[in-house]
């Protein structure tokens, strides 16, 4: 197995070749400290995410652990996979911290410090909750758009504030008849997309007065306002002839004054052929937009998600990413932020919308599971019988209901249980995924008696188990799968809440020169 010391792979980081850098701790582990360019790939499901995450076999695939040997369980999973250039971090996330080198807590970390960097260099203007509340009393012509996607703003939300996803702002906005006088103010639940919504719309050279909502709806809740919740959020305002023109128009400004490159259909056909770079196709539009008709090779990726959670969406650094959409405006902001933030970022020429491709390609990893699929009474009857019951659900689903006696389950310890190989085991959980990489483990370990099953508490009942919950089983240090870091900062934690904005606000300070050095915003449009 290869390996490579954090000295030597530090400044592969920021080389030009394409390299993955992965973090195949589980969600909570990785959360509580990884380095700035690795990419979270839980060794749990590693061969459901890295198809997507990491199209191409042959490129440079760097795995770290915490330093507990998992790192060559993933690279012989990735080995299986196809993948030809694997190795190890030397001494996992522990190795890179004694070298000297930062673990930087929470998640979408280089998005939010790209945030904080924007709203630094562009001085991008806001005003506090209290601020927009005096405003919004005194009845100020004021319009509150919230810019995380409708299922975030369905869980809390702004009093009067409207849902209207980032990438979306630009475009719809002429739409809404806006009175230019009128003060727009961009929300989300922290300050991230606040920020970048606003200085979005600030560099699409838009003439209203607009500020963005420091920290958001956390910020709003800490003045002591009331928020909304479960409030479904209006549809999207139609684009007619004339704003879409406008659109065209704001899009085509965009690209010639951040000399952002583009790309034909035929190349980008001729780039899908080629074997030796990696090339992700997003298209930034809506859902709805994209199942009508897209690229046949596309990804759905939002725009604003795409700009805020990059790492969710693709893990090869300089890898080529080719954004599609109609009118070239919302893959214009988004490629002005995805260049800023050191990616190789090019927009297809064409109107997407105009295709008619609508199936969704789906990149899946074709791995035979030698173990048999029972049924849930018959897990019941083999448990009755001595049969072992492991449940490879979430941490906390486990701890909300489960069936009595089933042991709880990560992939990553299935090398360290008490179990001989003639013993018969079953392993169940609320998802596939989760359930099949325990099983494969069992199955490299010479485990032969295995059957599986996916279930849920009614599943379990309605076969025959008691279910219980066990609200301190497993414990906080066990659920290694969940990032306890301010995890209930929506739910009326303040204290989380300050912790989060204060971890939100301090990020730019813990980059070194290398980091710093890939974040480059765009300069302040000159027309504001």
């Amino acid at each position: 197995m290869n390996s490579i010391s954090p000295k030597n792979l530090k400044p592969m980081l920021t080389a030009d070749a394409e390299i993955a850098f992965l973090d195949v701790r589980e969600h909570g582990q990785y959360g509580e400290g990884h380095p700035f360019f690795s990419v979270h790939v839980g060794y749990s499901t590693i061969e459901v995410e890295v198809p997507l995450l990491v199209p191409r076999k042959d490129v440079t695939v760097v795995v770290m652990d915490d330093g507990d040997g998992i790192s060559k369980r993933a690279a012989h999973a990735l080995n299986r996979l196809g993948y030809s250039d694997v190795m190890v971090l030397e001494g996992g996330a522990p190795g890179w911290a004694a070298a000297g080198y930062t673990l930087f807590k929470g998640v979408n970390v280089p998005s939010k410090t790209f945030g904080e960097l924007v709203e630094h260099q562009c001085l991008t203007p806001s005003l506090s909750a209290e601020e927009l509340k005096l405003r919004l009393e005194r009845n100020e012509p004021t319009i509150v758009l919230d810019g995380r996607p409708k299922d975030e703003y369905f869980k809390m939300s702004i009093p009067s504030a409207r849902s209207c996803p980032n990438a979306e702002l630009a475009y719809r906005i002429p739409t809404l008849a806006i009175d230019p006088e009128t003060t727009l103010v961009i929300n989300c639940a922290g300050r991230t997309r606040s920020i970048i919504g606003a200085e979005t719309l600030r560099q699409c050279g838009f003439s209203n007065p607009i500020l963005a909502l420091r920290n958001g709806t956390q910020g709003w809740a800490l003045s002591g306002f009331n928020l909304d919740h479960e409030i479904h959020s209006d549809p999207l305002p139609t684009v007619d002839p004339e704003a879409r023109a406008q659109a065209v128009r704001t899009a085509n400004n965009l690209i010639k004054r951040l000399a952002l490159p583009q790309i034909s259909s035929e190349l980008l056909r001729t780039w899908e052929k080629e074997s030796k770079r990696t090339t992700y196709i997003f298209d930034v539009r809506t859902e709805e937009e994209f199942s009508i008709g897209h690229w046949p090779d596309a990804r759905h990726a939002p725009g604003g998600q795409l700009v805020q959670a990059t790492d969710q969406y693709l893990a090869v650094r300089n890898a080529r990413i080719v954004l599609c959409d109609d009118t070239g405006l919302r893959a214009a902001t988004t490629a002005m932020w995805l260049r800023s933030m050191g990616h190789d970022v090019t927009i297809l020429e064409e109107d997407v919308s105009q295709t008619i491709t609508s199936k969704v390609k789906r990149t899946v990893a074709n791995v035979v599971i030698d173990a048999t699929l029972v049924s849930p009474e018959g897990a019941f009857e083999r448990v009755a019988a001595g049969a072992i019951l492991f449940d490879a659900s979430r941490s906390q689903n486990y701890r909300r209901g489960h069936a009595r006696g089933s042991i709880w389950i990560t992939r990553s310890q299935v090398t360290s249980l008490d179990c001989r190989p003639k013993d018969t085991i079953i392993v169940t959980g609320q998802e596939k995924s989760l359930i099949l990489g325990v099983v494969r483990d069992f199955l490299e370990l010479g485990f032969t008696d295995i059957f599986w099953f996916e279930g849920s508490p009614e599943v379990w009942s309605g076969a025959g188990f008691e279910i219980e919950q066990t609200p301190d089983c497993p414990t906080d240090q066990e659920c290694i799968d969940f990032l306890f870091f301010v995890h209930d900062r929506h739910d009326g934690n303040m204290d989380a809440a300050r912790r989060y904005l204060e971890w939100e606000t301090g990020l730019l300070a813990q980059l070194d020169d290398q980091e710093r050095g890939i974040l480059k915003p765009p300069q302040s449009n000159s027309t504001l």
